[in-house]
């Protein structure tokens, strides 16, 4: 990358040193994609009820993704611009230490959060399937939730998140790609075929109730197409990072997802209209064998991107590693943070924690509300702040250079606007 040599003066420190990046264009776009289609699924046809029907939400929905594009091209720019092969050292690079700090909290929070409630949907999915399997009976203990997850966790998901680099996950993103089509596709055959026992309520409202409730539902869309924080690493991974290669490989993974998104969230709220549940298999018969499938699929598909979010925060320890110990020692530093034994032991410190408190937390639904607001410093606030400080390095025209600062700061202060609005919302919800 040539802007790295050119601005190589701006780091505090040199970026860490990185293997030779491997990553296709399809590579890429699975990733980002699979980044992507997350748990936010779900709840898309619950937020087209909220934001008062089919126009407004689809509305809202174009509305945020020109910022979403906008936020992963800004990504790619800041990246080649500092140097550095992580979201936090970015925003360090190019915004200063007191930012770069700030930015690790609200990532290292965010991302364990996330890892913990994606835990607990594939923990709510192994329950629902053994009720069905076994019905009426006391399940043994080997069939009880929180031993079926643990194990999940360490036979399936613990290999999986062990590789060093996020290259590894374009497999498994693939397969949980096409599990996540196939929730999509049961929930538009649904409402066509109408199969017996499928109670609809298709009371559609006519317009949102106020503009605050067609707003309320920004969160909501912008968390389910967040893949932002990988934004950065699966760049880094290319071996193609022209800028505007980037641009495409973006556009085009976000139009996919938008795809996905709209359809489930179109015909889950025309199928149950205002009376749909926040989790839009809560409202299908649990005996439905297509919706049992559905189910598995889209553990499957959170098992495949539980190992992304684990990569990401184990980066942000290995950032603290690397300043730390290669400050104090130097060249004598203990352990290569991205090595085998440092890499495995955060790997298992990282599935344990988030394991204990997804079984032994009862409820997550208002913790996630209130730290779900965080996910727009990664959508808006720091590509803003990062878009502005790399205008600086840039021999750009007055003009150019004044509109581009200009989004920035728009950026800055949309998020700033969403990061208050759902923060307030889940705090006065919490209450």
């Amino acid at each position: 990358m040539a802007r790295q040599r050119e601005h190589g003066a701006l780091l505090e420190e040199p970026p860490p040193a990185a293997p030779a990046p491997t990553l296709s264009p399809l590579g890429a776009g699975c990733i980002l994609l699979k980044s992507a289609l997350g748990a936010g699924l779900l709840s898309f046809p619950w937020a087209f009820h909220r934001a008062g029907g089919v126009g407004p939400a689809f509305l809202v929905e174009l509305v945020s993704l020109v910022f979403l594009v906008s936020g992963l091209v800004v990504l790619g720019y800041a990246a080649s611009v500092s140097g550095q092969c992580t979201y936090q050292g970015v925003v360090r690079g190019l915004c200063g230490p007191a930012m770069g700090v700030l930015c690790e909290v609200c990532f290292a929070a965010n991302l364990f959060m996330i890892s913990v409630a994606f835990l607990r949907v594939i923990g709510d999915q192994l329950e629902k399937l053994g009720a069905f399997l076994l019905p009426g009976a006391l399940p043994p203990w080997y069939a009880d939730p929180r031993v079926t997850l643990s194990l999940l966790s360490v036979l399936v998901i613990l290999p999986l998140s062990a590789p060093r680099e996020i290259a590894f996950q374009k497999y498994t993103s693939l397969l949980g790609t096409w599990a996540a089509c196939y929730l999509t596709l049961v929930i538009v055959l649904q409402y066509h075929l109408q199969p017996e026992g499928l109670v609809r309520q298709p009371r559609l409202s006519p317009s949102p109730s106020s503009w605050t409730s067609a707003l309320s539902v920004f969160p909501t869309i912008c968390f389910g197409f967040q893949c932002h924080e990988a934004a950065v690493s699966v760049y880094c991974s290319m071996r193609n990072q022209a800028l505007s290669h980037w641009a495409l490989v973006s556009v085009v993974s976000l139009l996919g997802c938008c795809l996905i998104y709209s359809l489930t969230g179109l015909y889950g709220f025309l199928t149950f209209g205002t009376d749909v549940a926040a989790d839009v298999l809560m409202s299908y018969p649990g005996d439905d064998v297509a919706i049992l499938v559905a189910r598995v699929l889209f553990a499957v598909s959170i098992v495949t991107v539980y190992p992304i979010v684990l990569f990401l925060g184990r980066s942000v320890v290995q950032d603290f590693w690397r300043r730390s110990c290669c400050g104090a020692y130097g060249p004598r530093a203990p352990a290569d943070p991205s090595g085998p034994w440092v890499r495995i032991p955060l790997t298992v410190l990282w599935l344990a924690l988030t394991l204990t408190v997804a079984l032994f937390m009862p409820d997550l639904s208002e913790i996630i509300g209130v730290i779900g607001g965080v996910s727009s410093f990664f959508i808006f606030i720091f590509p803003g702040l990062c878009l502005i400080c790399a205008l600086d390095t840039e021999p750009l025209g007055p003009r150019v250079k004044c509109s581009l600062e200009l989004w920035g700061v728009v950026s800055v202060l949309v998020g700033t606007f969403i990061f208050g609005q759902s923060t307030v919302t889940a705090v006065l919800e919490l209450l």
